[in-house]
């Protein structure tokens, strides 16, 4: 997800784009997730007298992979043609960079983080669904979110307003590869990023920048978004132990008072960005037991989100200080 002086008729560095959380096509991605697989971990223990698929099934299988490719072929390339053709109309220039790092406080990069790993992480998932063994499902699955984001950084790289940023690629991979790694490691995710929304009050300041009604301002509102990693603290534990692997810590990061990516504009607003860190619970809705095929793939979907829950926050504001309820 994703991020000024002003010119005369463009910004150098254009807010309303790079604030906006991610590209479209992501949002879009992450939206066609409903028809997700569940994974085995979201379903109820197998009786043991349960019919297991055996290879034969695999013809059924195997038409499943040519459609999967066949739909990525269509829907992706389309998606970035309508993307250029809105988003980037006007001049192209060659190929240069941008270093937004100090932007948001790193906020954008999170989200970049994020959704590169749950893309990922939704590959792994199909290409297991359409039959390829599990360890091509990994490998193959695991860099799918870096290469779904990185043209619209070659894409930013030709617009004169933007610039490609070598920060976001590094979300990119690191989405990536956080997800290949685990799947490597463990062959399930132990360790999953997650995030959180709340209303702020700066968006009706800015909402050219910060989003004008509340769908713009799920994707552009950084002082609303909250990234967290959760743990399954029941997967390193024994077998019999009592632990509900439903139930997992959670650390999480946000900001807020980021009107502008500007430090020295967001004081002559009265503001001074800051970061602020929570210790919260999560529950993982795919722990929960259920035989509802459209339960699993709707609780699949959920566990991009962090659920409302008892929270913690520090900052360097006030301290250590509590929430009853944070989202």
């Amino acid at each position: 997800m994703y991020c000024c002086n002003l010119t005369a008729r463009l910004p150098r560095r254009a807010e309303w784009r790079r604030a906006a959380g991610g590209p479209l096509l992501s949002v879009a991605w992450l939206s066609a997730a409903l028809l997700w697989p569940a994974p085995a971990a979201a379903q109820v223990p197998r009786p043991k007298n349960e019919y297991v698929p055996s290879l034969a099934d695999s013809s059924r299988h195997a038409a499943r992979l040519p459609v999967l490719a066949g739909g990525v072929a269509v829907v992706y390339p389309t998606g970035l043609y309508l993307l250029s053709r809105s988003w980037y109309t006007g001049e192209r220039v060659p190929l240069h960079w941008f270093n937004d790092w100090p932007e948001w406080k790193q906020l954008d990069k999170a989200g970049h983080f994020w959704t590169a790993f749950h893309e990922s992480r939704a590959a792994v998932d199909l290409l297991g669904w359409a039959g390829l063994a599990k360890r091509r499902s990994r490998w193959y699955g695991g860099f799918v979110g870096f290469l779904l984001q990185s043209p619209i950084e070659l894409l930013d790289g030709r617009s004169p307003a933007y610039g490609a940023s070598p920060g976001d690629l590094a979300a990119n991979l690191a989405g990536s590869v956080g997800l290949l790694t685990q799947q490597l490691a463990w062959g399930e995710v132990r360790l999953m990023p997650k995030v959180s929304f709340h209303r702020s009050p700066y968006a009706a300041l800015r909402p050219d920048v910060l989003g004008r009604n509340l769908p713009e301002r799920l994707l552009k509102d950084y002082n609303g978004q909250t990234y967290w990693v959760c743990a399954d603290v029941g997967a390193w534990l024994p077998a019999d132990s009592r632990w509900p692997r439903w139930l997992q810590p959670a650390v999480g990061y946000g900001a807020e008072q980021l009107l502008y990516n500007d430090p020295a504009r967001n004081q002559a607003a009265g503001l001074r960005a800051y970061r602020q860190y929570y210790l919260s619970v999560d529950v993982d809705l795919r722990r929960v037991p259920t035989r509802s095929q459209v339960l699993r793939r709707v609780f699949n979907v959920a566990s991009l989100v962090h659920l409302p829950a008892p929270a913690l926050e520090w900052n360097a504001r006030r301290g250590w200080h509590g929430h009853g309820l944070y989202y």
